[in-house]
């Protein structure tokens, strides 16, 4: 029986649950979930991190669309405060769109910044970031959100390399990774190669949440809703 860890959606784990045992993602499997824009992907990679971290459970977040300043408004928009996890480190955030000058969080040894066009830093502080949370808690979760920015600013194929490493490094420390991607705004040879390296993938149209592989389940497809909580099922 594969272990599964709790997604934070209400629904998910339901339509999620295996013939026996429990519904939820797949621990130590890697998850691209993706759809159209504004169809809800950030907020489910959201209330995935912050159901971990309310589990005791760290997350290392690499941002590339919204600075530190928007991911604290938009996750403090459903009630989900990340501060006291940046303080306590257990939180590990990846900036990589903000600048410098930018306000950002209090001193804090889990708040980084690097460079959407600098794959190569990213990388190095993502390994740095695994090591940092890996010797806290061996079960930790990671979120890259998202994966469309990345393939904006640089080479397409560098970037595929870039993303199969990084969900490569995170597996191998035990962890649970989540990619967000914006439908159709890349080719579709390399929306071919998101999916082939991972185990999960999930697709969300705005109206409904599709299953379209998932370890130890079938298909399976749910309407959802976002309410104030977030995404429900």
């Amino acid at each position: 029986m594969i272990p599964r860890i709790e997604s934070g959606i209400p629904g998910f784990d339901e339509l999620t649950r295996p013939n026996n045992g429990t519904g939820g993602i797949p621990e130590n499997t890697a998850t691209l979930i993706y759809g159209p824009s504004k169809t809800g992907k950030s907020i489910f990679t959201n209330q995935f991190t912050y159901k971990g971290l309310k589990n005791d459970e760290p997350c290392l977040y690499i941002t590339t669309d919204n600075g530190y300043k928007q991911f604290k408004t938009n996750m403090d928009e459903f009630n989900w405060p990340i501060e006291k996890y940046l303080d306590n480190n257990t939180l590990y955030l990846i900036d990589t769109i903000s600048d410098v000058s930018e306000g950002k969080p209090k001193q804090s040894e889990s708040f980084i910044q690097s460079y959407i066009n600098n794959p190569t830093d990213i990388m190095v502080k993502v390994g740095s970031g695994v090591n940092y949370i890996y010797k806290n808690n061996h079960r930790f979760r990671s979120v890259l959100d998202s994966a469309t920015t990345l393939l904006a600013y640089n080479e397409n194929m560098l970037i595929i390399r870039v993303l199969k490493a990084y969900l490569m490094r995170v597996n191998e420390a035990g962890g649970t990774p989540i990619i967000a991607y914006t439908e159709e705004s890349a080719d579709s040879i390399v929306e071919t190669m998101l999916k082939s390296m991972v185990d999960n993938i999930i697709r969300v149209d705005g109206e409904n949440l599709y299953i379209e592989a998932m370890k130890g389940i079938g298909k399976r497809s749910s309407p959802y809703q976002i309410k104030d909580n977030g995404i429900v099922l």
